[in-house]
């Protein structure tokens, strides 16, 4: 038997430890670990739990007559838990009152539904949900869907946006979780011995993204957006300049240039591949805001390669909405990172097709489509891509 770290619980030969940070939070973490998770030697809560000072983890399915459990239930204006699902509230809304703690319920997707089903103390409890920033790293695991990433990697981007915005501050607790991501994939690879066989039990299905993006096509609305944004030393917040966005499932589209109502940064021109003087000749914010609050139906879901289209349009006042992050999904059917927009058309071999807006948006909202209509078709798919290629 190979020795083990008594601390992080890994062969002494993939010990993290020595890449741990020790952060000083203001939110008390509260992991809640399913029994089958702490088996799993790859498995992140422990290694959270051991970078944040100001945490605890505790070991269960039914936490009926905990205690502590029950203590923090009593006080639920004080207390969030980080679910997603129906009635959780966005995580720019949860960090305008962050919670003293913050419950985080750690397991596979099943088995984490299945801890919050079995404890009526926590559906007490406001949840917080959030749109992951990027990709998940967890390369050694599948994750179900676009808003599951590992438990360290949920923390961290919780934890920066409840303690002060800077959705940065945490990410040293990402070092240990790379090293242990990167010396699985290193030990794998290195095997000698036969890889082991996955034996399906029923019929093979899509992943769960692309069958998702595939049942929200009627309430989809892709989005792009860009920014005059200043020098941060500058302190100039960003404001939204360029907006398009489309409803693929009936060919709708939407444009608006809006003219900037602060000075305009000499880069943006630049960057949004637009005439300084179409900027500044643009439509009235309130206006353009307007008609495209007008475009969008109440159910609609807006789907966007990273939240920064969205985060310019909540700044504005725009009635928030479900989103999808297709980077997220696209990464997951091309079993890697995906990229930019517009590098993922390649590597997903399709093409996208002719511009209709000008600008840097109008090509990557062109190429937006172009990726969630391949999407929706893998989500569609009857065979593995393995069977469809050789049909």
């Amino acid at each position: 038997m190979r020795p083990l770290c008594l601390r992080c619980r890994r062969p002494e030969s993939t010990c993290y430890c020595a890449r741990l940070p020790s952060l000083e939070t203001r939110t008390r973490i509260v992991f809640l670990q399913h029994p089958r998770e702490r088996r799993v030697a790859i498995g992140t809560a422990r290694m959270a739990h051991l970078c944040l000072p100001n945490s605890e983890i505790h070991l269960g399915v039914d936490f009926t007559g905990h205690s502590r459990i029950e203590t923090l239930a009593a006080n639920p204006e004080r207390v969030a838990v980080l679910f997603p699902g129906p009635g959780a509230m966005p995580l720019e809304q949860a960090a305008t009152q962050p919670p003293e703690t913050l419950i985080v319920v750690d397991g596979t997707w099943p088995l984490a539904k299945k801890v919050v089903k079995s404890n009526p103390l926590l559906a007490g409890l406001p949840r917080i949900g959030f749109t992951p920033r990027r990709p998940s790293n967890y390369r050694i695991r599948s994750e179900p869907a676009d808003h599951c990433v590992s438990t360290i990697e949920a923390v961290v981007e919780v934890l920066g946006a409840l303690e002060g915005g800077d959705p940065t501050r945490f990410d040293a607790m990402l070092s240990p979780f790379e090293f242990m991501v990167d010396t699985q994939i290193e030990s794998r690879a290195h095997r000698n011995d036969p890889p082991r066989r996955r034996i399906y039990k029923g019929p093979w299905r899509p992943p769960l993204e692309l069958r998702s993006l595939a049942e929200d096509l009627p309430r989809l609305v892709l989005l792009y957006a860009e920014a005059n944004a200043h020098p941060a030393e500058e302190g100039i917040p960003p404001e939204l300049v360029h907006l398009v966005a489309c409803r693929p499932f009936t060919g709708e589209r939407f444009e608006a240039i809006l003219a900037p109502r602060q000075p305009l940064a000499r880069s943006t021109p630049l960057h949004t591949e637009l005439p300084e003087d179409l900027l500044r000749a643009g439509e009235e914010r309130d206006s353009a805001l307007g008609r495209f609050e007008a475009f969008l139906r109440p159910d609609d879901v807006l789907a966007v390669w990273t939240t920064y289209a969205l985060d310019l349009l909540w700044r504005d006042g725009v009635t928030r909405r479900a989103a999808a992050n297709i980077r997220l999904a696209a990464a997951r059917a091309l079993k890697g990172k995906a990229g930019g927009v517009e590098q993922a058309v390649p590597l997903l071999g399709i093409e996208a097709p002719a511009l209709w807006a000008p600008g840097r948006a109008g090509r990557r909202i062109q190429a937006l489509e172009a990726v969630v209509q391949e999407l929706i078709r893998r989500g569609l798919a009857e065979n593995p891509p393995d069977m469809q290629q050789s049909a």
